[in-house]
């Protein structure tokens, strides 16, 4: 997803290939576009026609009778007017389509990917895509391809038609034409590189507004406003810089080949007024010949804004693409093992070794062995950085372990489907995620079918039925954007409610009741005792209060299992479990 100054593929108008195999899928729609388009190109170049009919046969042939040539002339209006009109409908319903079409196949393949690929890449700017670069598309399916083939009709049908009035007016003209091509070619390489880079400069923005917003009682509360405010103002100046130096091209570009086209054009009609003098052509000719010489020269001058467009809207593809293109690194086999039922929930480390890809060199566990028995619930504790929490992520097969397996009811998790493993397990992570949506779509996360009793059975159980009764709207309440309308504890109690909810056979508990004052904290640790019973389950804690009644207390410590036992006797050790105790409960007694 960096920059790449010096050529690339995705630049080149290749890309436009993507957006015309999502086009594609609605041939109805095209055939009555590019149908409309043709009628319309074929109506604007018949004008001139109409005319040269009313100064060679009304004005000179009839004696001032143009009464029946004018009304040919408004009858091609007309049929301009609504060929016109059916071409802005079919194209730009096929803009909004295809971008809709192109942001739901974005989205469906970010969703098959690993956490690495969103540790390797902002979200934020990937969601910049999904917005500016989409708008980009939709401004290119929707007007510039259309506006571009326009162009191309009309300019080839004013040629055949100009060798038709006047073929060495005609002749003449068309020398100018590879004047024309050639600053097209030359200065378009630029307009190339400099597209993608302002198209990264604009998602660079909308990166930094994403950070910001998520994160502004931060900034208010450290009293970063100015630095924000600072760091989004470069930004801004480098995405005006950018686009600027590509207006620059673009405007001389335009300025040049415009100053070509027409003094192409001036030179012609020069020699044209000169053979109607002669008499080697008629006045309805020439003037025929100078309305069609307009507008193919108006053709030919927007096909260089036209490009311009088509360069941003390929480099758009080409980001987009890259998203399309990413292929999971965790999937399911071709052929799935299934896992057994009825489900057991034994869940094993086998000899494990793992680095995390943006930490290589440091080995998150090494050489891990760690069997949870069906029921059983483990309690894993130690300093941070230890690998607890890689256990949670190992488990749900967000990653694959470098050496070693982890098995869950003896099948190895790379030979089962990841969505048949992450069933059977729910988890209460420490940093609590709320969607912003109401507080019912948010509890049915855990199990989307649930119906109202199901819902507040589990609020119940996770002592948050008291502040959801409590809200506005009760369950149809609209949470805010992180749940922004809920303390830390109602949010921790309500991500608890949707574990609950989910009702698996393996529960993981990453700090759980971490954000609860010490009434909700008991209720809530009530409410999970009768949880866990004849389930699985790993409960990852700082505060080692919270594990004392756990069937067995793994410590960790570089990786590594340092001790392991119940709390009496891994207190009597005199270990690190036993240090770690000290310097909490002396710490709470002080």
């Amino acid at each position: 997803m960096a920059d790449e100054p010096n050529g690339g593929g995705e630049r080149k108008l290749g890309n436009l290939r993507m957006i015309w195999a999502h086009a594609a899928r609605y041939p109805e729609h095209i055939t009555g576009a590019a149908l409309a388009l043709l009628v319309a190109a074929a109506a604007t170049l018949a004008i001139p026609s109409g005319f040269k009919r009313i100064i060679d046969n009304g004005f000179v042939a009839h004696g001032g009778n143009v009464a029946p040539y004018f009304h040919y002339l408004l009858m091609i209006v007309v049929v301009l007017a609504i060929a016109t009109a059916l071409r802005f409908y079919f194209v730009s319903w096929l803009g909004e389509r295809v971008v809709a079409d192109i942001r739901k196949a974005v989205q469906t393949n970010l969703l098959r990917l690993a956490p690495r690929y969103f540790e390797e890449n902002r979200p934020s700017e990937i969601a910049s895509r999904m917005t500016a670069d989409t708008s980009v598309i939709e401004q290119v399916v929707g007007t510039t391809i259309s506006v571009a083939l326009r162009n191309v009709v009309m300019g080839i049908g004013g040629i055949v038609y100009l060798f038709m009035l006047a073929p060495k007016l005609a002749a003449m003209l068309l020398l100018g034409i590879p004047l024309v091509v050639l600053p097209i070619v030359l200065i378009g390489r630029q307009l190339t590189a400099i597209s993608r880079q302002s198209q990264d400069r604009v998602a660079e923005v909308g990166a930094i507004v994403a950070e910001t917003l998520g994160a502004m009682k931060i900034v208010q509360a450290f009293g970063q406003e100015k630095r924000e405010r600072s760091r989004f103002s470069e930004a801004v100046d480098r995405a005006f810089g950018t686009a600027r130096r590509r207006i620059v091209i673009r405007a001389g570009m335009t300025a040049v080949v415009i100053a070509l086209i027409f003094g192409s054009i001036t030179m012609v009609m020069w020699q044209g007024a000169l053979d109607v003098a002669q008499g080697s052509i008629s006045s309805g000719d020439i003037a025929a010949f100078v309305l069609t010489g307009g507008l193919v020269a108006g053709a030919f001058g927007a096909l260089t804004e036209v490009y311009g467009d088509l360069l941003r809207g390929a480099g758009a593809a080409g980001r987009l693409g890259e998203l399309l293109a990413e292929t999971p690194e965790i999937r399911a086999p071709a052929i799935p093992v299934a896992l057994p039922e009825p489900p057991r929930g034994h869940l094993a480390f086998d000899h494990v070794t793992f680095h995390y890809p943006t930490r290589p060199d440091v080995a998150a566990l090494d050489d891990f062995s760690l069997a949870v028995a069906p029921g059983e619930t483990v309690a894993v504790v130690g300093p941070s950085g230890a690998g607890k929490s890689t256990l949670f992520q190992l488990a749900q097969r967000f990653y694959d372990p470098q050496q070693g397996s982890v098995r869950l009811d003896g099948v190895a998790l790379p030979d089962a489907d990841p969505a048949a493993i992450r069933a059977r397990i729910a988890m209460v992570p420490q940093e609590t995620v709320i969607f912003a949506a109401s507080a019912r779509d948010n509890l049915r996360y855990g199990r989307w079918d649930a119906d109202d009793h199901a819902l507040w059975a589990a609020a119940e159980a996770a002592n948050a039925a008291g502040f959801l009764r409590a809200l506005p709207d009760g369950l149809d309440t609209f949470m805010g954007e992180g749940g922004a309308r809920l303390s830390g504890g109602q949010r921790q109690r309500l991500a608890i409610a949707r574990a609950i909810l989910r009702d698996s056979p393996i529960l993981l508990l990453d700090e759980a009741t971490s954000a609860l004052d010490a009434e909700s904290e008991r209720l809530v640790q009530t409410a999970l005792e009768r949880l866990m019973a004849n389930r699985t389950t790993v409960v990852v804690a700082h505060r080692l209060a919270t594990v004392r009644a756990a069937d067995r207390i793994v410590v960790m410590a570089d990786g590594r299992i340092a001790e392991e036992g119940n709390h009496d006797s891994l207190s009597a050790a005199n270990g690190l479990y036993a240090r770690l105790a000290r310097l909490q409960f002396e710490g709470l007694a002080a």
